[in-house]
């Protein structure tokens, strides 16, 4: 088998070329480079190139014969994405089109794509599954239910096969330390956490103490890097009995706070970690918790980092020596 990795050189995406490579399937990376690393890509072949550019697709799939395709690439920063819209659904949704029409063309009709929690908005119950009203609240998580809704049309009309993912808090870094998280700028909570802890980052401000939790700050869902991969991987060996447009959430289906983050972060670095309170963010939710029944029970999928300690130790290797 061979599988193409777009945004291969990114958090997630290098994550899953390694667990492809581990599981001696073939993998391409296509990447245009624009918030990935060079240096992540450390498995498997590389082509250097842009969704956005029809010519480089072109050139990807006459180079190469893939069974399935990965799809990673988007720009996912939801501040930036009120800001400045236009850009998210060129990169987003016209690159999503682009690369279907690409493995139309080459008759490759299976697809996972990497979805969000953002699609859903603001929730209504304790945890969310998959049938919990979808009503995105920025662009980006309004990016991501269309081309959602583009697959799930492109099935009915043209016979493709996909299954989305919809991750809610990605977290931690390989075990082995070779890989690792490393935004620009950085705003997942872990990471900037442990860059304060080793001045390497700005202070770190809580935005909120205030919400219906159990310490008064946000309540999310942290999933390991790891167990998203390993989603992606069974969402391929489902593609291969099953036709249609799927869907599902993914998280630990448990929540964590900002201050139980903090701590965890504090007790495995062995150093204090202060923070200042800030004003909440717009569009911030008390709580955001992932019910993943569906996967496990149609993919066989089950979250082998289900604590928050692993997946800050995880973290805190990489943070000690960042390699890129």
């Amino acid at each position: 088998m061979k599988i193409l990795v777009c945004g291969g050189a990114g958090y997630i995406g290098s994550h899953m070329v390694k667990m492809l490579h581990e599981n001696a399937i073939d993998v391409v990376t296509f990447d245009n480079l624009s918030s990935g690393h060079i240096e992540a890509v450390q498995w498997g072949e590389f082509m250097e190139g842009d969704l956005l550019n029809q010519n480089d697709l072109a050139s990807l799939f006459q180079a190469h014969q893939f069974d399935a395709v990965m799809h990673f690439s988007a720009k996912s920063l939801v501040g930036e994405s009120v800001q400045d819209p236009e850009i998210y659904y060129q990169n987003n949704v016209i690159g999503t089109l682009n690369l279907l029409a690409a493995m139309r063309e080459h008759g490759v009709c299976k697809l996972v794509f990497s979805s969000t929690a953002a699609i859903f908005g603001n929730p209504i119950t304790d945890t969310i599954n998959e049938s919990h009203p979808k009503h995105p609240i920025n662009p980006y998580g309004r990016n991501k239910l269309m081309i959602e809704q583009i697959l799930q049309d492109y099935s009915q009309a043209y016979g493709f096969n996909s299954v989305c993912l919809r991750y809610f808090n990605a977290a931690g870094n390989d075990p082995d330390g070779q890989l690792g998280e490393s935004h620009q700028p950085e705003t997942h909570l872990i990471p900037n956490i442990l860059k304060s802890a080793t001045g390497t980052g700005p202070a770190l401000k809580v935005f909120g103490d205030d919400y219906d939790t159990q310490d008064g700050t946000c309540v999310r869902d942290y999933i390991h890097v790891v167990d998203l991969a390993r989603a992606h991987l069974l969402a391929v060996e489902y593609l291969q009995t099953h036709n249609g447009a799927s869907a599902f959430n993914l998280g630990n289906g448990q929540g964590f706070s900002v201050k139980q983050v903090i701590e965890s972060c504090q007790l495995i670095s062995g150093r204090p970690i202060h923070y200042q309170v800030a004003p909440r963010r717009a569009g911030d939710p008390d709580r955001l918790v992932a019910d993943s029944l569906l996967a496990r029970e149609i993919l066989g999928w089950t979250p082998e980092f289900t604590d928050i300690h692993p997946i800050v130790k995880s973290a805190w290797v990489w943070h000690q020596n960042p390699l890129y």
